[in-house]
């Protein structure tokens, strides 16, 4: 049973940073893309952030050039790290992968922007 465990999230200033961390069971992680979501209150849940096996990335719009997604294999374990952070940044991000056995979602971790 893979297991996705997030963490690092927290309150920051609008402009500060976070980074974000998801310890992954198994070896779903080096095998398989893995994404960043995030849910804002009163909002549908959103993509962030991929990095694929291979190291290749996608972000959404959004959060481009502001976000970083990266990989740890011996790890086991995604990164997001966000800089410039804005008050529309704010929600529950959770990390995800999928394999042939199923769609796997961590538990999430809030991130808060307030001044």
């Amino acid at each position: 049973q893979v297991q996705l465990v997030e963490s690092g999230g927290g309150l920051v200033q609008p402009g500060g940073s976070l980074r974000l961390s998801c310890a992954a069971s198994g070896r779903i992680l080096s095998r398989n893309a893995m994404h960043w979501y995030r849910q804002a209150p009163g909002k549908q849940r959103e993509f962030v952030a991929t990095i694929f096996s291979g190291g290749n990335t996608n972000y959404a719009d959004s959060v481009k050039g502001r976000f970083t997604i990266s990989r740890d294999n011996a790890k086991n374990t995604v990164y997001l790290q966000m800089n410039s952070l804005k008050l529309e940044d704010t929600a529950v991000y959770y990390c995800n992968a999928n394999d042939a056995n199923g769609v796997y979602w961590g538990q999430g971790t809030q991130v808060t922007v307030s001044s």
